[in-house]
């Protein structure tokens, strides 16, 4: 069994370095009362940060590891390492059971592939998927995935996909039965590949599941609100995702240039600064930051690489309570009554 109350964090992941991490994690230690964390990196370096945060210190053991995953570096390169580097040394202190969940702001490829390798698929899952909050209109976020470690997906992973996104949104966003629909290219029955028919065909027959299957969603209605998951491959749903924060900060410089234009602008910003603040809040990043590879046997989360003190305290937020809450075990159930249902 693993330590919930602990967190491995990969120290030395992500772009802005050591000095963030430590922030994000001082900070989540300031906002979740209980948490204690293993820092994996350069001892001397970690040792010397945290003499910025003695609050950290008194809630953190230190393990050294001597290497680091670059950003530009081959998932297969970086296994090589796994046994070295801060990345694959916080994957194992969760294997091990010395901690509920681990935190990484490094290299994507890297730590997919090593938290596979190491931590295996849980039983009746083919393929983890990674899956993030992203903001909506509505009152709460919407949880998507695959993000991008499943190129090609059949019908049967898309199916498990659902099961394990639902079972994260009823954590994390705290709903009884999440609505959950298929990213599609139109919302009738007869649009799409054969993968995302059967698959809606599949989630429509499981109606004894803590969820409610709506259909399917386009690409312009994913920040609607109408939906709570949204489920599709990891190659649309990579791009899908870099589009959403593309447009968001085209929105934010298109505001920012606006603003800047010329005096009357420039009043008409000071007018509009709360409502302008609300929306650059709703939009950054840092507030959802957090991407978790679903379907492993332990609990990995990807920070984003450029997340500033708060995205990293969110990330580790949402991983102390997907830990509390035993993701992985309502995920394990919601999967063995589908299968059950399919079998009778």
């Amino acid at each position: 069994m693993s330590d919930s109350s602990v967190i491995a964090i990969d120290a030395m992941g992500g772009d802005k370095g050591l000095e963030v991490m430590l922030a994000g994690v001082a900070r989540a230690r300031r906002l979740h009362d209980g948490l204690r964390f293993l820092l994996v990196g350069d001892e001397a370096a970690i040792r010397a940060g945290l003499s910025r945060h003695p609050n950290l210190s008194q809630a953190s053991e230190v393990i050294h590891a001597a290497d680091v995953i670059a950003g530009e570096e081959k998932p297969s390169q970086a296994l090589r390492r796994s046994k070295t580097s801060s990345m694959g040394v916080a994957i194992d202190c969760v294997k091990q059971g010395r901690a509920g969940a681990a935190v990484s702001s490094g290299n994507t490829g890297a730590l997919m592939a090593m938290a596979k390798l190491s931590l295996r698929t849980m039983p009746g899952i083919d393929r983890p998927a990674l899956a993030a909050l992203l903001p909506t209109l509505g009152d709460n976020d919407v949880v998507m995935l695959d993000l991008g470690a499943n190129t090609e997906c059949d019908a049967r992973n898309l199916t498990q996909f659902a099961v394990m996104g639902a079972a994260y949104a009823r954590i994390v966003l705290e709903l009884d039965r999440p609505r959950v629909a298929l990213l599609n290219i139109g919302s009738e029955d007869q649009k799409g590949t054969g993968e995302i028919k059967d698959a809606a065909q599949m989630l429509r027959a499981a109606t004894h599941l803590p969820m409610d299957f709506t259909g399917f969603v386009e690409g312009d209605r994913l920040s609607r609100g109408d939906h709570d998951v949204i489920v599709t491959d990891g190659f649309s749903g990579n791009i899908a995702l870099k589009t959403a924060e593309g447009t968001a900060r085209f929105v934010a410089d298109l505001l920012r240039r606006a603003f800047s234009s010329s005096a009357r602008s420039k009043i008409g910003f000071l007018i509009s600064r709360p409502a302008t603040d609300l929306l650059r809040n709703h939009l950054d990043p840092n507030n959802h930051n957090g991407a978790v590879f679903l379907g492993l046997n332990g609990l990995v989360l990807k920070s984003h690489g450029s997340a500033n003190e708060i995205g990293v305290a969110t990330a580790i937020g949402n991983a102390a309570k997907m830990v509390k809450s035993d993701l992985a075990r309502r995920i394990a159930e919601d999967l063995s009554n589908i299968d059950a249902k399919a079998a009778a």
